[in-house]
């Protein structure tokens, strides 16, 4: 098995992993064994994936939104009971296609968990990160969502309120960027970022604190008046 320099001085990420496709489930449990993640069950249901991670108490769950037996939000439904009873293991959504209304309970919790579609899968190195990210404590929302977030948004909207560069900021936030990505992105200075967070925050009625759900929540709140 491959490892990566910083695996040898760092704790590996325990995964439980579901997803009824076989195939796909054990292409990406070979995958992220390749990746330095150490994989402690695999499921093919909401269920069983429900009993590993009570069982292992892993890092993190990555977790297909559709899954047997009805083929609907067995995912969500698994991801929600993982959640309550184990609040401390990450949460990861796959998705083939953007379903919005499914996940925004779970991702309103804004810390330990993720939203991601699965041709993300494509760039590696990306959906590693991302996966790291979730399960050390962040939170990860697809830029697709976010888009059907913003296309979605309605008359009362508070985001109508926000700038052209304040939406793109907001963008980037929701992607889990740092001020410091942000501005590396947007060609503009960390200093300048901080503004427009500041002012988004603001404008949302967001009250500022240090907590990184916040950024997350900022491009969630408009559901309140959908």
């Amino acid at each position: 098995m491959t490892t990566t320099a910083n695996e040898g001085t760092a704790r590996r990420l325990r995964v439980v992993l579901a997803d009824d496709d076989v195939l796909l489930r054990e292409g990406l449990a070979g995958l992220l064994e390749r990746s330095g993640f150490e994989i402690a069950g695999l499921a093919g249901d909401g269920p069983r994936l429900v009993e590993l991670a009570r069982e292992q108490r892993p890092d993190l769950a990555v977790i297909d939104i559709r899954m047997p037996p009805g083929q609907a939000m067995e995912g969500v439904v698994a991801a929600r009971a993982i959640h309550e009873s184990c609040p401390d293991v990450g949460i990861m959504l796959l998705s083939a296609h953007v379903e919005v209304e499914e996940a925004m309970e779970l991702l309103g919790s804004g810390t330990r968990v993720g939203y991601l579609l699965k041709s993300r899968i494509m760039d590696v190195s990306e959906f590693m990160e991302n996966l790291r990210r979730v399960a050390q404590g962040g939170a990860v929302v697809d830029p697709s969502l976010v888009s059907e977030l913003v296309a979605a948004r309605r008359r009362d909207d508070p985001l109508d309120q926000l700038t052209t560069r304040e939406r793109e900021v907001l963008s980037l936030m929701a992607e889990g960027r740092s001020n410091a990505g942000i501005a590396r992105r947007l060609w503009i200075t960390e200093g300048t970022v901080e503004k427009h967070v500041r002012s988004i925050m603001m404008r949302m009625r967001l009250p500022e604190t240090g907590d990184d759900h916040r950024r997350v929540l900022a491009v969630l709140t408009f559901l309140d008046s959908r």
